[in-house]
């Protein structure tokens, strides 16, 4: 019961972040002109860039101190270019093209991305439309600090109450075994609940996401000139 309301209870906050970034994003939006051929060419290029940096293999990457099913991947980078550069709008278009061509290789239901496409753009919505409001040193690192902090915390609560259990639903796993596994790679991991999140998830998206805004920043300074940069955003 408890691990039910834990579910409910994100999957409500996550849908009530969303309709209040969307709705702030298109607040006074009605007033000016809008190119979506332009935005879908953008969101495509980009889309198709994070999506290599998922699925190819050489991309990814296990840590030893992990289980062996969580890995680090880097597919959120184009998506914060294309935000940065072009607007938040475009950075959810590109994770969300991502996740549709992926969808069809699911070995999780589409559950696992679709809460991957949740966690980045709690990580991206944030740090982008802070950038849009401030296009300084400040915005960018104020957006990194909120985006960081806020992903991890979700991370946290969907792996431990929402993942988790799917994927022992599924695999037909006992939490014994997953446990064992989970132990195998860190002797620290003692439950399947805020250890394995403290131990595991924690750490792999600090450092993940360390790397992602590390890439980022310098990426987009490099870069930004060759873009078709607007000043408004999207």
């Amino acid at each position: 019961m408890e691990d039910r309301f834990y579910r409910i209870a994100t999957l409500a906050l996550s849908l009530f972040y969303f309709v209040v970034l969307f709705a702030h994003y298109l607040k006074g939006r009605e007033k000016k002109n809008f190119n979506y051929a332009r935005l879908m060419a953008r969101s495509a290029i980009f889309g198709a860039l994070s999506t290599i940096l998922y699925v190819v293999p050489i991309f990814s990457i296990n840590l030893p101190f992990l289980p062996s099913f969580l890995s680090l991947h880097f597919d959120e980078i184009p998506a914060f270019i294309a935000g940065y550069a072009y607007g938040p709008l475009t950075a959810f278009l590109v994770l969300f093209i991502k996740t549709l061509i992926k969808l069809p290789f699911s070995q999780s239901l589409s559950v696992g991305e679709f809460t991957d496409l949740i966690l980045s753009a709690i990580f991206l919505l944030p740090s982008t439309l802070i950038y849009k409001k401030m296009r300084n040193l400040k915005g960018v690192f104020a957006g990194f600090v909120v985006g960081f902090f806020l992903q991890n915390v979700a991370a946290l609560i969907l792996n431990i109450y929402v993942m988790l259990p799917f994927y022992i639903f599924v695999m037909g796993m006992s939490e014994e075994s997953l446990l064992s596994l989970c132990r195998l790679a860190n002797a620290s991991i003692n439950d399947l609940k805020w250890s394995y999140g403290l131990f595991a998830v924690l750490p792999l998206n600090v450092i993940k996401d360390s790397i992602v805004l590390f890439v980022t920043f310098f990426a987009y300074r490099f870069l930004h000139k060759a873009l078709r940069f607007e000043s408004q955003g999207e």
